[in-house]
C-alpha cells in the first residue's frame, strides 16, 4: 500500500510544483517584456511539461527508460482522447471557430518524425539533437510571427487574459518564491513517483512500460486536463486545443530530445506494434475539427473518452 500512497503524494508535488514553475515564469517573462504568445507557446508550454520531462530524465536516470517513453506516448494520448474529451463531454467545444491548422501540421510532422526515430529500436543522442532541431524550428516560425505580430500593430494585449496565471505586476520577491518552489518540487515528484511506479511494476509483476501509459501517463497530463476544462467551461475553445497540440509537440520533441542526453532510451516490440500506432491515430482523429470546422460535441466527447477507456483496457 505504501507505494501507491507515496506514488499519490509524488504526484501531488509535481502538479503543485509544475503550477507553480509556470506561475513564477510567466510573470518573470512579463515583467521583462517578453511577448505573451512566446510565453503561451515557450515557457507555459514548458511548465505544463516539466512534469514529463523531470519523470522522463529521473526513469532514465534509474534505468527504466520504459516509464520516460510510455509517458510521452501515453500522455499524447491521453491529451487528445481524455483531456479533449471530458470538457467536450461537460459544455462542448466549439473548435469550428478556431485555426490551429499550422500547428497542427506541425504536431502530426513531429509524430511521424518520432515514430521514424523510434524505428530506429533505440533514442540515441543523434537522436533526441534530431528532435531537438524540430522544436527550434518550430520555436523559431512562432518567434517570427509573433514578432510580424507585434510589428504591424495587431497585438492589443488581449491574449494576455487567456494565461490566468498572468499578472504584469506581481513583485519580483513572489516570482522569485514561485520559480524556487517549482525549480525544487519538481526533482523531488518526480524521484518519488518514479520510484514507487516501479516499485509497484514489480510487486505486480507488471511492466514499466503499463506503469508509464496509465498511471504515470494520466497523472502528468492532469495538468492540460484541468486546463483545458476551465478553457472549456469559459468557452476558449481555442485555448483548449492550442493547449493539447502544443502539449503534444513539445513531449514529443523536447522530452525524449533531452532524456537522451542522460542515456539511450530503448524501444520496445509492443510500443512499434501498438501503442505509436494509436498515439498517431489520435492524433488523425482531430482532422475534422482542425480542417473542417466540426465542433468537438458532447457525442464525440463520448466517443474520445470511450476509445481512451478501451485503450487502458487493452493495454492493462
Amino acid at each position: 500500500m505504501m507505494p501507491w500512497l507515496l506514488s499519490g503524494l509524488g504526484l501531488v508535488i509535481l502538479l503543485l510544483a509544475g503550477d507553480a514553475l509556470v506561475r513564477g515564469a510567466v510573470n518573470l517573462s512579463l515583467r521583462l517584456g517578453v511577448p505573451a504568445l512566446i510565453v503561451s507557446l515557450t515557457i507555459v508550454a514548458f511548465g505544463t511539461s516539466a512534469p514529463e520531462l523531470l519523470i522522463a530524465i529521473q526513469a532514465v536516470s534509474d534505468h527504466a527508460p520504459s516509464i520516460a517513453l510510455g509517458n510521452v506516448v501515453g500522455s499524447n494520448t491521453a491529451n487528445i482522447l481524455l483531456v479533449l474529451g471530458i470538457p467536450a463531454i461537460l459544455t462542448g467545444l466549439h473548435t469550428s471557430e478556431c485555426d490551429s491548422r499550422k500547428n497542427y501540421v506541425f504536431m502530426l510532422i513531429a509524430s511521424v518524425l518520432f515514430i521514424a526515430l523510434a524505428f530506429c529500436g533505440v533514442f540515441t543522442v543523434w537522436s533526441g539533437l534530431i528532435l531537438l532541431a524540430a522544436l527550434a524550428l518550430v520555436l523559431g516560425v512562432a518567434f517570427l510571427e509573433a514578432r510580424a505580430h507585434r510589428r504591424c500593430g495587431c497585438d492589443s494585449g488581449d491574449d494576455l487574459e487567456e494565461i490566468d496565471e498572468a499578472d504584469p505586476n506581481m513583485p519580483y520577491w513572489r516570482i522569485g518564491v514561485y520559480l524556487v518552489l517549482g525549480l525544487i518540487g519538481l526533482p523531488l515528484g518526480a524521484d518519488i513517483l518514479v520510484d514507487n511506479g516501479t516499485e509497484i511494476a514489480r510487486t505486480y509483476h507488471v511492466s514499466e512500460r503499463v506503469i508509464g501509459l496509465t498511471l504515470i501517463a494520466i497523472g502528468t497530463s492532469l495538468p492540460e486536463l484541468a486546463t483545458t476544462v476551465m478553457a472549456a467551461l469559459r468557452r476558449q475553445a481555442d485555448v483548449a486545443l492550442g493547449n493539447v497540440i502544443g502539449s503534444n509537440m513539445f513531449n514529443l520533441l523536447a522530452i525524449v530530445g533531452i532524456a537522451t542526453f542522460i542515456g539511450p532510451i530503448p524501444v520496445s516490440p509492443t510500443f512499434l506494434e501498438f501503442d505509436l500506432w494509436v498515439m498517431l491515430a489520435a492524433s488523425l482523429l482531430l482532422v475534422p475539427f482542425v480542417f473542417f470546422k466540426q465542433d468537438i460535441t458532447r457525442n464525440w466527447g463520448f466517443v474520445l473518452t470511450g476509445l481512451y477507456l478501451a485503450y487502458m483496457a487493452a493495454v492493462l
